[in-house]
Parts: structure tokens; sequence; C-alpha cells
């Protein structure tokens, strides 16, 4: 599938949800895509891209970015602590703050250097015992946590269990999003990013759906 047909099932959904399609972020994930492939979709207009490790990002971004301007990268998954400061020199944006260490680690880097990516607070609300994030009756804690590290806190995001109906999981993150104030809402993938524009998505992160099979 192209990126121009991603685009147009973006505003497709956003017609039918009333929204506009200027309010949500497409982050073509680029994760084990070869530099010539992401080169591509750079060429068809494409900006922002989120990665899932700090590694692969920190050997492919930096020459891209000499190719190409105005690049927004975005971490979107699981961060060690080692890899905090290099995410933090590389992205704009880090979906995936999933515990207080993660978010106090990020407080005390942000103060030496003197700025931090947008963050989003990842919330397990399938509550499963492998995934990252915290869960949903810890989340409130955790947003008040993280602004009392005077962290910007951007938004939640939530990756839904593959066997159970994810809108009942962008409601949910919805819902928590907005007894705390949040607007951004990091959530829909490939499979079902029209379903979370409808439950507000401010971003949506597509791999497949645009690069097609990894390599």
């Amino acid at each position: 599938m192209s990126l121009t047909e991603i685009r147009t099932r973006i505003q497709t959904a956003c017609d039918e949800a009333g929204r506009d399609p200027a309010t949500v972020t497409l982050i073509a994930v680029s994760k084990m895509q070869a530099d010539e492939r992401v080169r591509e979709v750079l060429q068809e207009g494409q900006r922002v891209f989120g990665e899932n490790r700090v590694q692969e990002a920190a050997g492919k971004w930096p020459g891209l970015r000499e190719e190409f301007e105005a690049i927004s990268l975005h971490i979107i998954g699981p961060l060690q602590s080692n890899k905090v400061r290099q995410a933090m020199d590389l992205a704009e944006a880090i979906h995936s703050v999933d515990r207080p260490k993660i978010a106090q680690t990020i407080a005390r880097i942000s103060d030496e250097i003197g700025r931090c990516p947008a963050l989003f607070l990842q919330i397990n609300t399938g509550e499963e015992p492998q995934k990252a994030g915290v869960l949903p009756g810890e989340a409130d804690a955790f947003v008040a946590e993280c602004r009392a590290l005077s962290l910007p806190v951007a938004g939640l995001m939530c990756i839904p269990p593959v066997e159970e109906e994810a809108a009942l999981h962008f409601a949910l993150l919805a819902k928590i999003a907005a007894r705390n104030g949040l607007d951004g809402l990091s959530m829909g993938m490939s499979g079902d990013f029209e379903k979370a524009i409808r439950f507000g998505a401010t971003h949506v992160r597509v791999g497949s759906a645009i690069f097609g099979a990894r390599d």
C-alpha cells in the first residue's frame, strides 16, 4: 500500500469522525527497513518517523538527516535506562515512557542538557504481564509524578492486546487522557489506525501498511 493511500484513508477516517486531518500525525514506523526504502518514503514527502530501537535509530537517521530537512524522529519502542540520553539526543518525541524509573532518568538528563523531547506515557490497557506500561489504575498517579518532575507530558500511548477489540482500549486510553487534561493520544497501527482516529488518536504508528514486509 502506498503512502498516498494511507494519507487518503486518514483523511476519510477524519471526515467520518468530524475531525480536522491536521490533528492526526502519521508516524511512519521504519524499524528494520532498508535505508533505500526509507529514502523512498522521504522522497514522497513523509517527515515523521518512528523507531523501536535507539541503536538502530542512531545508525540510520544522522545520515538521512544530512540528506533531508525537517525530519521528526519518534522513539516508540521500550526504552532502557542506559539508552535514555541517546534517545533524547536523537528524538523529538518518546512514546514509551513506561515506568517511574525511566521518567526519573529522563528528568535528570533533561536538567543536565536543558531540553526534553515530547513524552507519551505508555499505559498497559490490557494489563498484560508481558507488556510494558503502567496499569490503568496507576495511570493518574504516573501522570502526576511526571508532571511533578516538570516533564513535558504530551499524552498517553497504548498497544492493545492482539486478541481483543482494539476500540475498547482506545476508548479507555482516551478516558484516562481526558480526566488528566491530556490531548495527545498515540494509538492505532497498520491494522486499526482508522478505528483509533474515531476514538481521538492524535498520532498513529503505521509501518507495514506503508513499507511492506520488513527485511
